[in-house]
C-alpha cells in the first residue's frame, strides 16, 4: 500500500529539484531571516534543492562535499561515505554481506577523496568554507534512500561545532528517516512514501545535476543572499 503523508499526495512526483525545493521550504519557515542559519546542500542533486531553501528563507548558502563509496561492481549500493575532515562512515551489513575487503574500501576512498577534492576546488576556488560554529546548520540533499552519504555529512559537519544541525531533504524512505532523526537537532521530511522504491522514483525530471550548473547556482546566491560568516 501507498502511504503518502499529509499534503504530500498530491505534490509527487516533483516535477525536479527546483520544485522539490520550494516545496521543502514549507517545513522550514521559520528559519527565514535568521542570522545564524545557513544552508549547505550536498553536491551534486542537493544543490538546486538547497538553492530554492536558502532563498525562500534568505539565508546563505554553501555546498557541503561528501561523496559516496559505492560497492565494487554495484556503484550505485553504497557501502559507505566520506566528507571532508577525514570522515568516513561505513554500511556495515553492505560490507559484510558482500565480502568487501579493507584492501577494496581503502582503494575505492582514495579515488572517492580524490574527487571530492576536484569539486572543493572546482567549487569553491580560493573561498574558504564557511564557518558553521554555533550557527543552526540546515544540511539539504535531494533525497535519502540508506542515508550513508547524509550521515557522512552529520559526522563530518558535528565537528565544525554547529549550533544546531537540521537534515531537509524532499523524499526520503521511513526507516532512513526515522534513523537519522537520532542523531541531529531536527529532521525535516517533506515526504515519506511507503513502498519508497528509490529516490529518482519520486521525481519527473531527475537528470544529473552538472558542475556547471552548480557553480552558476552558488555564484548566484552569493549575489542574491545573505552573505555567510566565511
Amino acid at each position: 500500500m501507498l502511504r503518502l503523508p499529509g499534503p504530500a499526495m498530491e505534490d509527487l512526483p516533483f516535477r525536479d529539484r527546483t520544485d522539490a525545493g520550494r516545496l521543502l521550504s514549507r517545513k522550514l519557515a521559520r528559519y527565514t531571516d535568521r542570522t545564524d542559519v545557513i544552508v549547505l546542500a550536498l553536491p551534486r542533486g542537493g544543490v538546486p534543492v538547497g538553492y530554492e531553501v536558502a532563498k525562500a528563507l534568505r539565508a546563505p548558502l554553501d555546498v557541503f562535499l561528501v561523496r559516496k563509496l559505492g560497492a565494487p561492481g554495484q556503484e550505485e549500493l553504497a557501502m559507505g561515505a566520506i566528507a571532508a575532515g577525514g570522515v568516513r562512515v561505513l554500511n556495515e551489513e553492505v560490507v559484510r554481506a558482500l565480502g568487501i575487503s579493507q584492501r577494496v574500501i581503502d582503494s575505492v576512498a582514495a579515488r572517492e577523496l580524490r574527487e571530492l577534492e576536484r569539486r572543493d576546488q572546482l567549487y569553491r576556488g580560493r573561498r574558504a568554507a564557511p564557518l558553521v560554529a554555533g550557527w543552526t546548520a540546515i544540511l539539504v540533499d535531494d533525497g535519502l534512500a540508506t542515508g550513508s552519504t547524509m550521515r557522512a555529512a552529520i559526522q563530518a559537519l558535528r565537528q565544525k561545532k554547529p549550533g544546531r544541525i537540521v537534515v531537509a531533504v524532499p523524499v526520503a524512505a521511513v526507516p532512513t528517516c526515522e534513523e537519522l532523526s537520532s542523531l541531529v537537532d531536527e529532521m525535516a521530511c517533506y515526504a515519506t512514501p511507503e513502498p519508497f522504491y528509490s529516490v529518482g522514483f519520486w521525481y519527473e525530471d531527475f537528470s544529473q545535476t552538472t558542475d556547471d550548473e552548480i557553480r552558476a547556482l552558488l555564484k548566484r546566491a552569493g549575489k542574491e543572499l545573505t552573505p555567510s560568516a566565511l
